[in-house]
């Protein structure tokens, strides 16, 4: 595949408030407003890279904050002209960072926004995928109402028709399966239509209902189990190419191991390790982690070198605040050069 055809996410986008530093809630009468989502997060890591990336979302019409957001994808480079606008509202989620012992929170007030409402039919896949060769999306947007659920597999049916290759993060969100359906029930559909998977080792259980006997709440993890969850992930989804799924030991909310693992039926494959231990903000982690592996896995020489460049990608994002892993290819490099010393470049 041609790594210069565009990479194209799709999901909801969100205001992000966040209290300055590491404050709780309106400790201080400030919150600052910054913009979050899975599927745009991955956009900005791959655009930051120099890959093209299109983001695809539903926003509510003549809505300055909708605007603002659009702006700011455009600064990346980011193509955003597949961008829908029809009825509903621009969701918020409210992130409380956590420090040592206490751990982060987050809030969502983001029902009834306009990607929530949207249905099948509302946007043109074949326009949109016309001329991409990578479609990235995950398990958050089909939680959001039945209608977006349909309207997910509806993209990943066309994505696969069209000859694109399809990653889903499955991204396991229990806060937002609420309408009645189980994230097995629907996310067990949507893999079908996946080449690459992109997973926690609580998303394998809880939106495939995969069991592999791991201890999610453990501070070490038994990597010989992840071979045989990868293994099983395999087995039950034959159209999967292959399954990554990232390894975090959670000492505390400053403090984690941080790894990953690939799987892509010919070879087990695990990445180095690195120890974070003054974490920032680790909310969007996961999604640098994707966008690494989709940029690696179309422009680097080996399935060990993208993974590689993912975890390295994601060790950094825990550094900044915010969603957007806000890091150069040539950045990554050098964390994987030079190990994470932290020494001052001169």
């Amino acid at each position: 595949m041609s790594s210069s055809k565009p990479v194209v996410t799709f999901g909801e986008i969100m205001l992000r408030l966040a209290p300055p530093g590491y404050e709780r809630f309106l400790m201080s009468p400030s919150l600052v407003a910054t913009f979050g989502g899975g599927e745009a997060n991955v956009a900005v890591s791959v655009a930051n890279y120099g890959q093209p990336a299109r983001y695809v979302t539903v926003l509510p019409p003549s809505n300055p904050i909708a605007d603002a957001f659009i702006g700011q994808m455009r600064s990346f480079g980011i193509d955003t002209d597949y961008i829908k606008r029809q009825a509903g509202r621009f969701g918020i989620y409210f992130v409380e960072p956590g420090a040592n012992q206490r751990p982060s929170k987050v809030v969502y007030d983001r029902a009834n926004s306009s990607i929530a409402l949207a249905k099948p039919g509302d946007l043109d896949w074949k326009t949109i995928f016309s001329d991409a060769g990578w479609f990235h999306i995950t398990g958050i947007t089909p939680a959001l109402s039945q209608s977006c659920a349909d309207l997910s597999i509806e993209s990943v049916k066309a994505a696969r028709e069209m000859g694109l290759t399809v990653s889903c993060d499955l991204n396991y969100r229990k806060n937002l399966w609420k309408y009645g359906k189980t994230a097995p029930e629907v996310m067990s559909e949507l893999t079908k239509y996946v080449d690459v998977a992109i997973a926690n080792e609580e998303d394998c259980q809880k939106a495939l209902g995969i069991e592999a006997g791991v201890d999610v709440h453990s501070g070490e993890l038994d990597r010989s189990k992840y071979q045989a969850l990868a293994e099983k992930v395999l087995e039950t989804y034959p159209n999967l190419r292959m399954i990554s799924i990232t390894l975090r030991e959670s000492r505390s909310a400053s403090h984690n191991g941080w790894s990953a693992c690939l799987h892509d039926r010919s070879q087990f494959y695990l990445s180095r390790h690195y120890e974070i231990t003054h974490i920032v903000d680790r909310v969007g982690g996961g999604d640098a982690f994707g966008g690494g592996l989709i940029y690696g896995l179309l422009n680097l020489a080996t399935t060990q070198d993208a993974l590689e460049f993912a975890v390295a990608a994601s060790c950094l994002k825990h550094s900044i605040p915010g969603d957007f892993n806000r890091f150069t290819k040539a950045e990554v490099e050098a964390l994987l050069k030079e190990g994470g010393s932290g020494r001052v470049q001169r």
